[in-house]
C-alpha cells in the first residue's frame, strides 16, 4: 500500500466513524504507530483532519467566536427549520427564556402567538423581532452588551432570573461534545446560561448539526442536564444513537421525529 493509498484509507475511516484511535489505524492498516503519526501530521497540515489525545477526528473541535452577521449565513436553512420545530413546543400563556444566538433568533422569527406569551430575553435581536407582537410580553435582560452575539451578559442580567420561574429555556450553544458537555465561546455567557437553566423547568438546546463534536471555550453544563435537543437532518446517526443512550429527547427538524 502506497502512502497515498494509506492516507486515503485513513480519511475513509474518519468519514465513516468521525474519530478513530491512532492505535486502531496502525492495526487496521498493518503499519507502525510511527508511520501512522507521520501520515496524520501530513493530513493535519493539509487541513484534512485534526489530531487530539491519541486519536484523529474529522473536524477541529474548537469553535471560534464569530460575529452574529457571519453566523447567520452559516446553515441558515437548517436554523429556520429548527426554529419552526421549537415554536411548536409553546403552549397557551407560556413563560419562556430565550438565550442568545442565531438559532434563537430563528425561533423568535417563528413566534406568532394568538394567546399571551411571556418572554425573558438575553438576545437583543430576538427582542426586536418580538417587540411588534402585542401578545408577547417581553422582559429584556440588562447588562453589558456582547457585540459578537448582540446579547447581554453579566451580573445585571442574572438578577432578574433569581426570583422567577419559567417553563422552558431555549438555549443556543457553540458546541456539543459528549465528554465536555454543552459550551459557548464566552465565559460570561456560560455563567448566564447556567443561571437560566436553574430558573427554567426544562432546558431545550437548539443546535444545527455542525455543533456536534465541537467545544467552545466555556462549558455551560454536562449533557445530562439537557432535556431536549432540536437539530437538523444532517446529524450523523452515530450522534443520534449516543443521544438516545443518554436518555435525552431529540427532535430532528425536517423529519419531525421525537426519539
Amino acid at each position: 500500500m502506497t502512502k497515498e493509498d494509506r492516507q486515503n484509507a485513513i480519511l475513509e475511516q474518519l468519514l465513516a466513524q468521525e474519530s478513530v484511535l491512532v492505535s486502531d489505524l496502525a492495526s487496521s492498516l498493518d503499519v507502525s504507530l510511527v508511520t501512522i503519526r507521520k501520515d496524520l501530521t501530513e493530513l493535519e497540515k493539509a487541513g484534512k483532519l485534526y489530531r487530539s489525545h491519541g486519536k484523529a477526528i474529522l473536524i477541529n473541535p474548537f469553535t471560534n467566536n464569530r460575529s452574529v452577521n457571519e453566523k447567520e449565513k452559516l446553515n441558515a436553512e437548517e436554523k429556520q427549520l429548527i426554529g419552526a420545530e421549537a415554536v411548536k413546543l409553546l403552549v397557551k400563556n407560556d413563560s419562556i427564556i430565550l438565550a442568545s444566538g442565531t438559532t434563537i433568533h430563528a425561533l423568535a422569527c417563528n413566534i406568532q402567538p394568538e394567546e399571551k406569551l411571556t418572554v425573558v430575553s438575553a438576545s437583543l435581536q430576538a427582542t426586536m423581532t418580538l417587540a411588534g407582537n402585542e401578545n408577547v410580553d417581553i422582559i429584556q435582560l440588562g447588562g453589558m452588551v456582547r457585540h459578537s452575539s448582540v446579547s447581554v451578559v453579566g451580573q445585571y442580567s442574572m438578577e432578574i432570573l433569581r426570583g422567577c420561574s419559567f417553563s422552558k429555556l431555549f438555549l443556543g450553544v457553540d458546541g456539543i461534545d459528549f465528554d465536555f458537555g454543552i459550551s459557548t465561546t464566552d465565559i460570561r455567557e456560560a455563567e448566564l446560561n447556567r443561571a437560566m437553566m436553574q430558573a427554567a423547568q426544562k432546558t431545550i438546546v437548539l443546535a444545527d448539526s455542525s455543533k456536534f463534536g465541537r467545544r467552545g471555550f466555556a462549558k455551560i453544563s454536562n449533557l445530562d442536564e439537557v432535556d431536549l435537543i432540536i437539530t437538523d437532518a444532517k446529524v450523523p446517526q452515530a450522534v443520534v444513537r449516543k443521544i438516545e443512550e443518554l436518555g435525552i429527547d431529540l427532535i430532528i427538524a425536517g423529519e419531525g421525529s421525537l426519539l
